[in-house]
């Protein structure tokens, strides 16, 4: 079977496509052919590396943390998924050498595949994962919740997301309206302005414009009540003057910088919450509860992709994997899908 896989890291060159024999499950472990997989930031940082030519933890990697396709074999232990089902994967390369879902077949652990719900697609399955995870995670770490979502869990609750145009935006506003809040969103322009309004947020908005803080006390006189922050370092002045007392801000990225300057005594004065969110360390019972979630969404159709709900699609074949990754390295806006095997 053809798979991709890097030895070194370094760009996108370091990607190769080779033949590699089909692998079977152990006892906790499920074969799936991967139909579609998804690439994703963390993907081309991981085969980045601090430097190029740095060493690996594995002789070889085959990258991809998301994908989704179907069952071929489950092992002794397995329940939750039988052989012929569709389904989606999650951290599927996490600290594993050859589970990566930029190959034809993939031998996962168990807990990392999740059934794909019959209404909805492979390219919905591929584009869930970390982008929708890390949405889910952001969006229940609130100090007064809710600790699980679901319709309703957010109602009379605004959630102000900034950069509603990238994928776990895009996931975040949709989880969002899923759970009943009134969301705003933040974006540098009109054409992210589209997106994120046909994303479904109810209030976008020009991040630069200098009455930004006016603007959005205007839809939240008293503070919005969470925040899932992209760029802490750029955003740190803002979210201060918009959250409400006891209000959360979720970071789950580092766009701008590294390094975030806080008031302290205006921080203590509000009682404000910052929860950091990391995807690979949240431990399975989070993934499991927002799998249940983003799946009950799904069946709901509140989860879409495609340029008419605010996620372009980008689409390659296995072969050009390579470009896969520059196209998300460059910044490209939307989900970058490569094409793996037919349905």
């Amino acid at each position: 079977m053809k798979a991709i896989v890097y030895s070194e890291t370094g760009d996108p060159s370091v990607l190769q496509l080779v033949d590699r024999p089909f692998l079977e499950p152990g006892p906790d472990e499920v074969r799936v052919r991967i139909v579609v997989s998804g690439v994703n930031p963390t993907d081309w940082k991981s085969r980045r590396g601090g430097a190029p030519g740095q060493a690996l933890p594995f002789d070889d990697v085959v990258p991809g943390q998301d994908g989704a396709g179907i069952v071929e074999a489950i092992g002794s232990d397995v329940q939750h998924v039988s052989v012929g089902d569709r389904v989606w994967l999650a951290l599927a390369a996490y600290q594993r050498a050859s589970s990566g879902a930029s190959q034809e077949t993939s031998v996962l652990p168990a807990e990392r595949v999740f059934a794909l719900p019959a209404s909805a697609s492979f390219d919905q399955g591929a584009s869930l994962g970390v982008p929708a995870i890390t949405a889910y995670r952001a969006l229940t770490v609130a100090e007064d919740g809710p600790g699980r979502l679901h319709p309703g869990a957010l109602a009379d609750k605004v959630v102000l997301v900034a950069g509603g145009a990238g994928a776990v935006g895009h996931a975040a506003i949709q989880l969002a309206r899923w759970g009943g809040a009134t969301v705003v969103t933040t974006v540098s322009g009109p054409a992210k302005a589209a997106l994120a309004t046909a994303a479904g947020a109810q209030h976008v908005l020009t991040y630069t414009d200098a009455d930004i803080v006016e603007q959005i006390r205007a839809i939240a006189p008293d503070g919005v009540d969470l925040i899932v922050e992209v760029a802490p370092a750029q955003n740190a002045e803002l979210d201060l003057a918009v959250i409400r007392n006891r209000g959360s801000i979720a970071v789950y990225a580092n766009n701008g910088g590294d390094l975030v300057t806080l008031d302290v005594r205006r921080h203590f004065s509000l009682n404000v919450r910052y929860q950091f969110v990391l995807l690979y360390t949240v431990g399975p019972a989070v993934l499991h509860a927002a799998a249940e979630a983003i799946n009950a969404a799904l069946r709901d159709g509140a989860l879409s992709v495609g340029e008419e709900t605010g996620l372009p699609l980008h689409r390659f074949d296995l072969a050009h994997t390579a470009d896969a990754h520059a196209m998300v390295e460059s910044g490209a806006v939307g989900k970058v899908l490569i094409d793996v095997t037919a349905e």
